[in-house]
């Protein structure tokens, strides 16, 4: 792992995990000057709010819900509506 890693993967996702929040605190005596820069502009964006502390869901499962939401909820809705007519 390195900040580099850890900086683009929140910036995309808006989420910063607590092992890699650690990761960064354990391991900043060490960092090189670019690598602080990097630590210190990730640690504005979650000051700013635009990273948060959390956890990142996997892909897998927010394509579950996608076809939930929007395959087999509206037919669940239509069924119900249909038969709350008649």
């Amino acid at each position: 792992m390195s900040v580099g890693e850890v900086f683009l993967e929140s910036l995309v996702s808006g989420v910063i995990t607590e092992s890699e929040m650690a990761w960064i605190a354990a391991h900043q005596s060490s960092f090189a000057r670019h690598e602080e820069a990097v630590a210190l502009r990730l640690g504005r964006l979650i000051d700013e709010g635009q990273v948060n502390l959390g956890c990142r869901i996997p892909g897998r499962v927010m394509r579950h819900r996608q076809v939930v939401n929007d395959w087999i909820e509206p037919l669940g809705r239509r069924r119900s509506a249909r038969t709350a007519c008649a």
